[in-house]
């Protein structure tokens, strides 16, 4: 397959309800091969929901979502096609983090001399033979973008990656989306920090109450914006909320 003439991820018309309540409705937009993209909204905007959509983690009413132009579930090696990185909450305690990287990479077909490479990629070589309990929230963070790392994808989903990292680890987590995009990878990045999305997205979408409010080149929305994103974000997602 021929990834350069497809997008990395194009999600259309995904629509998805709960027990009555529409948390997303006809979201579309288009993850680009090179491209860092900013999926920003405030908290229970949609952003969580979209992503697990995409990955096969719910399913939606309606839409699709192709990486390459293949669904998820089609995809003949997931983990060397898509990292994530989700939940860290969701690390056993009791193991090392070499430990739990040797796991997966057995899981997915990684070879063993990976887990090294990306523990050492991810700051954690000193800290390898810790069991995870011990670890702070911003080392499980780091943990879990290993983990991600392991089968040496194209793109990478990272659902709030900066929580809890202190601010050498926001830098590293910055220029790790930066030399991954510069190699030909795509990164389809989650957060509602907009500083830090300002810092490193080519593109952004935002989406609030379940649907995209904005979509676009990210410098070329700001510009638009007088310059703040803050203000941007604000006043749209103020708006769409019926405050002012």
């Amino acid at each position: 397959m021929n990834k350069t003439a497809s997008p990395a991820l194009s999600i259309s018309n995904f629509s998805k309800t709960f027990s009555g309540h529409q948390a997303v409705e006809n979201v579309s937009f288009t993850l680009q091969p090179g491209r860092i993209l900013g999926l920003l909204g405030p908290n229970g905007a949609g952003k969580t929901t979209t992503i697990r959509m995409a990955l096969g983690l719910a399913s939606p009413d309606s839409g699709e979502a192709l990486f390459y132009g293949r669904p998820y579930r089609d995809l003949e090696h997931p983990a060397r096609t898509v990292g994530t990185v989700l939940d860290s909450a969701g690390l056993h305690p009791g193991r090392t983090s070499r430990d739990h990287l040797r796991i997966i990479a057995a899981q997915i077909g990684a070879p063993a001399e990976r887990v090294d490479a990306v523990l050492h990629e991810a700051g954690l070589g000193g800290a390898a033979h810790r069991r995870i309990g011990e670890y702070s929230l911003g080392m499980r963070q780091r943990t879990a973008l290993a983990a991600a790392l392991l089968g040496e994808p194209s793109i990478l989903i990272l659902d709030e990656p900066a929580n809890g990292l202190d601010p050498a680890g926001m830098h590293w987590l910055r220029e790790l989306m930066r030399s991954f995009t510069t190699a030909g990878g795509s990164v389809l990045l989650s957060s509602h920090v907009l500083a830090e999305v300002a810092l490193v997205a080519d593109d952004i979408v935002v989406i609030d109450h379940g649907r995209v409010a904005a979509a676009g080149e990210l410098q070329s929305i700001i510009a638009a914006h007088g310059g703040d994103i803050e203000s941007f974000y604000l006043d749209l997602t103020a708006t769409r909320a019926g405050v002012r």
